[in-house]
């Protein structure tokens, strides 16, 4: 999504090492530096209803041991809002580009992030998990409604240090992967990363006709995905498809290529219901992010 010309992703931060990771996952990709990068905390202060106890004797020293608290939270979460923003300036990232955003709670965590997630932003990339150093402030718990409330943006959700360069990209030929397949080339072409197509399928050995006939009818669609990763930037030869059969579950089967290919990040589509496999990704999708431990997971709606 574009606002104003100019493309636009969306961190958000919750004081963390968890969320730290999503900070380092997106400085280890280059073709993203032309983007403008927004660093975003829900931040909770003690409500102003509660401050007007001040005027009660009884209650003045513990108002004051609050207001002193939650001064030092703040400047705990400007120290590490500009942490997490140095990590990117180093890796190559414009002082220009990158924006810390500090937004006071107004409905929710979730909320708030989904509301700012609406404001023209091309992806949005949190951390699986995470509670924050910083008292008052967490992410993790709140992942799972950022997967339900964002199906208008690619959501990327980033687990404990993913090995970078390489993705897998869960394909079905639906309408559902062909969108997986042009985010992926939205966000990573012109990069040196590697991308493998894979399509899973139940049909085991003895099915050889079916499988023929499935190779048959997915070759003309990972053409066309193999197409739009080049015309994005990517070289041919850093490109790759495969059809994986036999499998009795497709989720475990993806995550567990992708640890073999040493494939950081895994690209899924939400919704998809191949006419090829029977791959209906919607399920899928939520399975692959509850299964991985060490990946980031693009779920595409």
């Amino acid at each position: 999504m574009r606002q104003n010309g100019e493309n636009k992703i969306l961190i958000p931060m919750d004081g963390s090492n968890f969320a730290f990771e999503t900070v380092r996952y997106i400085s280890n990709i280059s073709s993203l530096q032309d983007r403008r990068i927004v660093l975003f905390t829900v931040f909770n202060k003690v409500p102003e209803y509660f401050l007007d106890f001040r005027s009660n004797p009884a209650f003045r020293p513990r108002i004051l041991e609050i207001q002193s608290w939650q001064t030092q939270l703040g400047t705990n979460l400007e120290t590490y809002m500009h942490e997490a923003r140095e990590v990117l300036l180093k890796s190559g990232f414009s002082d220009s580009r990158v924006e810390i955003r500090i937004h006071e709670m107004k409905k929710g965590i979730a909320r708030d992030i989904i509301r700012e997630a609406k404001e023209g932003y091309e992806v949005v990339v949190a951390g699986k998990r995470g509670m924050g150093r910083i008292a008052g402030i967490v992410l993790g718990s709140v992942a799972m409604k950022l997967l339900q409330g964002i199906s208008f943006a690619p959501l990327i959700l980033v687990g404990k240090d993913p090995r970078p360069g390489r993705i897998l990209l869960t394909f079905d030929g639906s309408e559902g992967s062909m969108k997986a397949v042009m985010a992926v080339a939205s966000l990573l072409g012109r990069s040196d990363w590697e991308v493998n197509l894979t399509h899973a399928v139940r049909l085991g050995p003895e099915e050889k006709e079916a499988i023929h006939e499935a190779e048959l009818e997915i070759g003309a669609a990972f053409d066309q995905a193999v197409d739009i990763l080049i015309k994005s930037g990517i070289p041919q030869g850093r490109i790759t498809t495969q059809i994986i059969t036999g499998v009795p579950s497709r989720s475990e089967a993806i995550v567990k290529e992708a640890g073999q290919r040493g494939c950081g990040t895994i690209a899924v589509g939400r919704r998809g219901h191949s006419k090829v496999s029977d791959f209906f990704m919607g399920r899928v999708s939520h399975k692959i992010v509850q299964m991985s431990k060490g990946h980031a997971v693009m779920v595409v709606s």
